[in-house]
């Protein structure tokens, strides 16, 4: 370990961002649905904006990715990506009817996902040999996710919906002026310039990584898109339904912080595989124990191994198999087709399934989504797994 960089670590600089960036998503996540019914949108309609915001997630990373790739200073992409969408968001203030919520939705929310994949390079090229701390950085983004969740409730109820709008834009503002703050930290000489992405997908273990990702997060299709509806459907309050969605990104919170003293001693490979598993076993909880706190309340608390064990255990992945002149869009992989087109096959899965076949056949089909995921890590990885083990250690 080089400790002689630690010193240097803007942490409270990068940590503000991934604070301003999840505060976004903590706004999104629980009211933008709730608004837009509110501007007369149809539930037709919500759905094919909430496909755009999808799209965006699948086709930026690669964007952004391409052009970082190609400028000696990745953080600009960030900057210019923040400035975008802060600009462009301010549309939504004017944006009238379905085709106008939709263009402006497309475009901030192109920008939005362009940032992210660029900026977690930035931090693990400052975090260097200390990668495990990584963690202890994007934690903060979990803080502001429950910090808004939490107070963005509140806040609406008194303000009213259009209040959204301004939270919005004040942390999109945020997210711009933390970047702006974040040094840029070039990384190691490019000696594999012409390293092919073909190249390094011939590793057994690098598609092994892309496909067990993508099966974990069509997984969360149900989790994400039904949980609320499945505990309202059981009697549960919506402030319930708030404190159990709360208490899995408290839970996220405390495996960041332990990762970054247990991710060396463990190593990456065994701790990715865990949170497969582990995914597999929440899914069964919720599915069959939906009406029992002495279900619900151990499934929530695997938040901190579904997520956040699996992010970090997976960027330690994106990391090894991705050498520096693939590292966007090694990035661009993982943020995309994985996150992305993972997420999106689960949804659109669980919500074709949910009134025919119930919720207890989705959720166990999540669980059989995740178990196929460690199969499939398990075998691929095989050959090389000592290495991984050894190198994320």
């Amino acid at each position: 370990m080089t400790t002689e960089a630690r010193p240097a670590l803007p942490y409270w600089r990068l940590s503000a961002f991934y604070l301003c960036y999840f505060a976004i998503l903590g706004a999104m996540v629980p009211y933008w649905t709730v608004f837009l019914r509110g501007r007369g949108m149809s539930a037709l309609e919500i759905g094919q904006l909430m496909a755009v915001g999808t799209l965006t997630r699948i086709l930026a990373p690669w964007a952004s990715a391409w052009v970082g790739d190609r400028m000696p200073r990745r953080i600009v992409v960030v900057r210019l990506a923040a400035a975008l969408m802060t600009v462009i968001f301010c549309g939504m203030f004017v944006a009238r009817g379905f085709w106008q919520v939709a263009l402006v939705t497309a475009a901030f929310g192109f920008f939005w996902n362009a940032a992210l994949p660029q900026f977690e390079i930035v931090t693990l090229r400052h975090l260097g040999s200390t990668g495990n701390l990584y963690g202890r950085i994007r934690l903060w983004g979990s803080v502001g996710f429950i910090g808004v969740v939490l107070g963005g409730g509140w806040l609406l109820e008194r303000a009213g919906l259009d209040t959204l709008l301004l939270v919005l834009l004040a942390t999109m503002a945020g997210t711009l002026i933390s970047s702006l703050l974040v040094p840029d930290r070039p990384g190691p000489p490019a000696v594999q310039a012409k390293a092919s992405l073909r190249g390094a997908l011939r590793s057994p273990a690098a598609l092994g990584f892309l496909v067990a990702a993508f099966l974990m997060q069509a997984s969360h299709g149900p989790y994400y898109g039904f949980f609320s509806i499945l505990l309202e459907d059981q009697g549960y309050t919506r402030s319930m339904v708030g404190a159990l969605w709360a208490l899995g990104v408290v839970a996220e919170v405390g495996v960041f912080l332990a990762l970054a003293r247990l991710l060396p001693r463990i190593g990456a490979s065994r701790v990715f595989m865990a949170s497969l598993l582990l995914a597999a076993l929440r899914w069964l909880l919720i599915g069959h124990g939906a009406g029992s706190l002495a279900w619900l309340l151990p499934a929530q608390i695997l938040h901190a191994a579904t997520f956040g064990a699996f992010h970090v255990a997976a960027l330690a992945q994106v990391q090894r198999f991705f050498p520096a002149a693939l590292q966007g869009r090694g990035q661009a992989l993982y943020s995309g087709l994985c996150m992305g087109g993972g997420g999106a096959l689960g949804g659109v899965v669980s919500g074709f399934l949910w009134d025919s076949a119930g919720a207890v056949r989705v959720y166990e089909l999540a669980a059989l989504t995740a178990l196929l995921a460690a199969a499939l890590w398990a075998w691929l990885s095989r050959p090389v797994s000592g290495v991984a083990n050894s190198a994320a250690g």
